[in-house]
């Protein structure tokens, strides 16, 4: 990021001394100026994208800030094609409103003066930011605004979200070509092109995942925790961890997690298998479970009849290795974030 903005800032200072016949220090000056209105020009279009969101009752978690765009994190998806439009919209309209008032601003201003390079500056991002992101495909907003098009039409937003992200692995191949055709004829300079190439390996970056988020998403629905879940074999506290492997070894479910219960047989604890593989086998016998287990308190626990959508917005908002499946007050299982990826994503490891 910081490298980004100086390479940046030196790019518009050189062509603002041109412009302006300033000193070195000015236009270093001017070029920070641009860095930091092209920011304030990201920051506004988020805005646009989370009040609008907020206006359709879908809560914003926060905003994350870059030199090249910014991401708006919602607490869920739009409720509809016509919604999602709308949030997708927003930002690049905000941008657009703020550039045309900045380009007036320009022509009004004198020109070759300073208060002109400024207005300047502020119609350069926004239009750039404004152009740049109506682009039709993911993870630019116009991609979502194709996303939307193609859920209406084909009422799957699964499908929409694939199409998008093919469509953005177009836009980013399209824009590497163009930058490759400029810089050989001459008309972009030379230390631009890491900044473009960079936009468009980020472009492939987020349209691939873009498109591996809509596959994973269609398997959504085969989240069944009742069966997904690994069962589990209790155990009475201060129970040996020798005795209780042999009683697992012998009685208990395969895969069954070790569950350590009180003295009127409640769910406590949980046996942390790396913690208890890590005991030397000769101190077993002498080592109580308990001194291997995770309370019940401190693991994120997932009621056994939440939908597939909504176990991963649990996992999402509280990410572990573990989670605890339970039916009431009672533990019916222990869902590993292993097992889940790998039922979302049955060929990931093959490939990798």
């Amino acid at each position: 990021m910081l490298l980004l903005a100086v390479l940046v800032a030196v790019l518009y200072a050189e062509f603002a001394r041109h412009q302006l016949a300033l000193s070195q220090l000015s236009g270093y000056l001017i070029g920070i100026g641009f860095v930091v209105s092209l920011l304030g020009s990201v920051l506004l279009h988020e805005l646009g994208h989370a009040l609008t969101a907020r206006r359709y009752g879908i809560g914003v978690r926060g905003i994350t800030l870059e030199l090249l765009g910014g991401y708006t994190e919602m607490d869920r998806d739009a409720p509809s094609p016509r919604v999602d439009l709308l949030v997708s919209l927003a930002g690049p309209a905000v941008s657009a409103v703020l550039g045309a008032v900045a380009v007036a601003a320009t022509l009004a201003l004198p020109d070759r003066t300073v208060a002109n390079q400024l207005a300047f500056q502020l119609a350069v991002s926004n239009v750039i930011v404004a152009i740049f992101n109506v682009l039709p495909g993911l993870p630019l907003d116009g991609g979502r605004a194709l996303r939307a098009v193609v859920w209406a039409v084909t009422r799957d937003r699964h499908r929409g979200t694939e199409v998008a992200g093919w469509v953005g692995r177009a836009v980013a191949v399209s824009t590497a070509a163009l930058v490759a055709l400029l810089t050989l004829n001459r008309q972009l300079a030379p230390l631009a092109l890491p900044l473009m190439l960079l936009v468009a390996f980020t472009l492939w970056r987020g349209a691939g995942q873009s498109i591996r988020y809509a596959r994973v998403s269609r398997r959504f629905p085969l989240i069944d925790l009742s069966r997904l879940a690994r069962p589990v074999c209790p155990v009475p506290t201060g129970t040996p961890l020798a005795e209780a492997q042999r009683r697992h070894a012998e009685s208990g479910p395969p895969g069954a997690a070790l569950l350590v219960t009180d003295g009127v047989g409640r769910p406590v604890a949980l046996v942390d298998p790396v913690a208890a593989a890590a005991v030397p086998v000769e101190r077993r016998p002498w080592l109580a479970v308990d001194a291997v287990s995770r309370s019940l308190a401190t693991l994120p626990t997932l009621p056994v009849g939440l939908d597939g959508e909504r176990v991963m917005e649990s996992v999402q908002t509280h990410p572990g290795a573990q989670y605890v499946v339970t039916a009431g007050e009672d533990v019916v299982g222990v869902l590993h974030i292993a097992d889940l990826a790998q039922l979302l994503e049955p060929d990931r490891k093959m490939n990798t």
